[in-house]
């Protein structure tokens, strides 16, 4: 008679299993090649040119073209997903993001996380976990840092809860902490090209923009871009693993949003830093995702024709543009994505 054991697989970690300080470095390193850059243009509608063409990106001081900045990001956030959130019930934000070097085809990044808050929910049956998390590729060099908290689910109930240590972030990035690729200038920008001719200086403080273009959710689409960034969360795979059925990766909707924003922010070419952002709500197939923008800082920099644009990016199933949330303060029901980022664009 056969006998059936778990002891070799992974069950995940659960709330109790974490403890302040903890050091986790994630399996398993990946190699990323130019079909990811192909996948990801199939997959979202991603038009940003520093991105499509290596001859653009020498153009702007750069080597070649890089792989989009949100490729590194769900790269980096795939290998974590095995050790922070494959029992997770929500990921509720970020804080903290900082691109520090340009990935380019046939770098081989990692990860590696490092536990910097812990609260029991009131409930006792889950707790949020706060990490730091690094991206790392093969010469050691830090490519992207950023802070996540998710609400994990706890495995033994009775479990005592930690000392809650919830960190003190900040609220946004000044820009003096972006990092500019080196190298990068725009004092030769081709707008004709680059398909706009919006400039930095072109946007005002408090501006809304509407990307007008919407892309319905295919759960096919969903899938296959999941498991491209190898993210195993059972929520976004098995429909029995959370009432309501298969949640939507919420990477994939930041991804959706930053590519429809292309129509009317063509220029603002590369994502240097998150300040915040929230999934406010979930987000299934059939879903149809619009996306709007607000101009929230304009601020020069020192590389030659480089300016930062602070921007909010929001993406919804069908709400009114520039309508965030109701008078209790809460999310719309449409509001899907909140998301706080920094954006280089030509001055």
């Amino acid at each position: 008679m056969s006998k059936t054991s778990a002891a070799k697989t992974n069950a995940g970690r659960f709330f109790e299993d974490y403890t302040v300080g903890q050091v986790i470095e994630h399996a398993v390193p990946r190699t990323i090649g130019a079909g990811e850059r192909a996948l990801y243009h199939a997959l979202y509608p991603a038009r940003h040119a520093l991105y499509s063409s290596d001859e653009f990106a020498r153009s702007c001081g750069l080597t070649t073209a890089p792989l989009d900045d949100l490729i590194a990001f769900h790269t980096v956030f795939g290998k974590t997903v095995p050790d922070i959130s494959l029992n997770a019930l929500a990921n509720l934000g970020y804080a903290e993001g900082r691109w520090l070097a340009p990935v380019y085809a046939g770098d081989t990044l990692r990860s590696v996380s490092n536990v910097i808050g812990l609260k029991q929910n009131s409930s006792g049956k889950s707790g949020v976990v706060w990490v730091r998390t690094t991206g790392i590729n093969q010469r050691s060099e830090a490519v992207l840092d950023y802070v996540r908290w998710v609400m994990v689910k706890k495995r033994d109930l009775d479990a005592p809860a930690p000392e809650t240590v919830i960190p003190d972030l900040a609220p946004a990035l000044s820009a003096d902490q972006l990092v500019i690729p080196d190298g990068l200038d725009f004092t030769g920008y081709d707008f004709t090209l680059a398909g706009e001719p919006h400039r930095w200086g072109d946007y005002a403080v408090g501006e809304v923009i509407d990307h007008v273009d919407g892309v319905t959710i295919e759960e096919a689409e969903h899938m296959l871009a999941t498991r491209l960034w190898q993210n195993t969360a059972k929520v976004h795979f098995d429909s029995t693993a959370r009432e309501g059925g298969r949640l939507i990766y919420g990477g994939h909707v930041i991804s959706m949003a930053r590519a429809l924003s292309f129509n009317g922010l063509a220029n603002a070419q590369i994502i240097a830093g998150l300040n915040g952002g929230a999934h406010a709500n979930p987000c299934h197939a059939g879903d149809t995702i619009r996306a709007w923008s607000e101009v929230l800082d304009r601020v020069e920099t020192s590389a030659p024709g480089v300016g930062a644009l602070r921007l909010r990016l929001v993406a919804t199933k069908g709400g009114a543009v520039g309508e965030l949330r109701g008078e209790d303060g809460k999310y719309l029901p449409d509001v899907l994505l909140d998301l706080d980022y920094w954006a280089l664009a030509p001055v």
